[in-house]
């Protein structure tokens, strides 16, 4: 049976693998040699499971958007992951990372931020372990999300600023990377999202699929069946897309869309809609689409949003294009600032404008009445305020 899940290489289809320097070698050697047998030891899920439920308050809701659902005439439901402790999905991750972190002898964390809500998250669960935290952010990032910023620092962690590049998620990545290079020993890099080189897609998607699990549990008992007719979600890296859709990728009958930020326009110079700008090509360890020049120079993404202006995206998404078993639409940053504004005041949700990318699809998209369509409401607009107040001088 043909899978869109990873192979024994590492691979998603033609994507994935681990193209690293030498000198990460042992690094990554000894996560991909432990992180399965760890992660499926009966006490490790026992511990994990326990934490993601009195502490980041899992389940999270699958609600039914009434008055969405009515002015699209279809069923809309909302995966509510902004309601996880430190307000994203980012949280799944790095509480499963630092249990695997702190059973391979670790003592010091590093991890790369773009909106900020994984810094945020990687600090909470080091604050909670006691385990010293390093994260580094583009200083783009750092003017942008302001109070991500003042949350680390409060949470104890160190915040490194990336001066180089366009100093934004690509950037404050290649830095990590080098710190991990220099500490191997000591030091656990927590990858916020799934990218890098494997076993961070794998590892990092099988964290977040308790979203997609959930979901199935939780429509089963709404809808009487497991399977929703749509799963969809913004993809920047794409964790959260890889989460909602982990239990559903080889079942075709549940159809994928992921959506892209188109920034300014698709084709205005100013934009991150990887999959049609994107070519085959390698960044941070893996083989995926990714934005570059003709001789191969990474380009820089641009999104009203800190955390989709990533120039690449994920191995599974990248194969979720090319096999064509996911749909991509691309959403410019006009259309999702307006539907920040629409789910706050037709739902009484304010989204993170990534998540707002999602909900756009409503106007692009013709749905059946009967067809059961799940959002993954990936992050609450809280970090956003200040763009949504410049943006709509509120």
């Amino acid at each position: 049976m043909k899978t869109y899940n990873i192979d024994h290489n590492g691979f998603y289809g033609d994507f994935g693998g681990a193209f690293i320097p030498e000198m990460l070698y042992p690094n990554v050697i000894e996560l991909k040699e432990n992180y399965n047998k760890i992660i499926n030891e009966p006490q490790f899920q026992k511990e994990f499971e326990k934490l993601l439920k009195d502490y980041v308050g899992r389940p999270t809701p699958l609600y039914f958007a009434k008055r969405l659902s009515k002015k699209f005439n279809t069923k809309v439901y909302l995966k509510r992951e902004d309601l996880c402790h430190t307000g994203a999905h980012k949280i799944n991750n790095t509480i499963g990372q630092i249990l695997l972190a702190k059973r391979l002898g670790k003592k010091r964390i590093i991890a790369e931020t773009g909106a900020g809500q994984h810094g945020v998250a990687t600090a909470t669960v080091c604050a909670l372990m006691g385990i010293k935290c390093i994260v580094y952010m583009g200083e783009v990032d750092i003017k942008r999300q302001a109070p991500n910023v003042a949350r680390m620092k409060m949470l104890g962690a160190e915040v490194k600023p990336a001066k180089s590049g366009s100093k934004t998620l690509k950037d404050a990545t290649n830095e990590a990377i080098r710190d991990w290079i220099n500490n191997p020993i000591d030091t656990h890099y927590i990858i916020g999202s799934v990218v890098g080189p494997h076993p961070y897609p794998d590892m990092v998607a099988k964290f977040q699929s308790v979203i997609g699990f959930e979901t199935k549990q939780q429509l089963k008992k709404i809808e009487g069946k497991e399977d929703p007719d749509y799963v969809i979600a913004c993809v920047g890296g794409g964790s959260n897309a890889a989460g909602l859709f982990y239990p559903f990728l080889d079942n075709e009958k549940v159809k994928i869309i992921c959506v892209e930020a188109a920034g300014k326009g698709v084709n205005s110079g100013e934009s991150a809609a990887t999959s049609v700008l994107g070519k085959e090509g390698i960044i941070h360890g893996s083989k995926t689409l990714l934005m570059q020049s003709d001789d191969g120079q990474i380009t820089e993404p641009y999104s009203i949003s800190a955390g989709l202006d990533y120039p690449g995206i994920g191995p599974m998404h990248a194969n979720l294009y090319k096999s064509k078993r996911g749909e991509f639409i691309s959403i410019d940053d006009k259309d999702a600032m307006r539907w920040g504004l629409i789910l706050s005041q037709t739902e009484g949700i304010i989204p993170a404008i990534e998540t707002s990318h999602a909900f756009a699809v409503l106007d692009k998209k013709k749905f059946d009445k009967n067809d059961v369509i799940v959002f993954n409401c990936s992050g609450r607009g809280d970090k956003d305020l200040e763009t949504y107040i410049e943006y709509f001088n509120l």
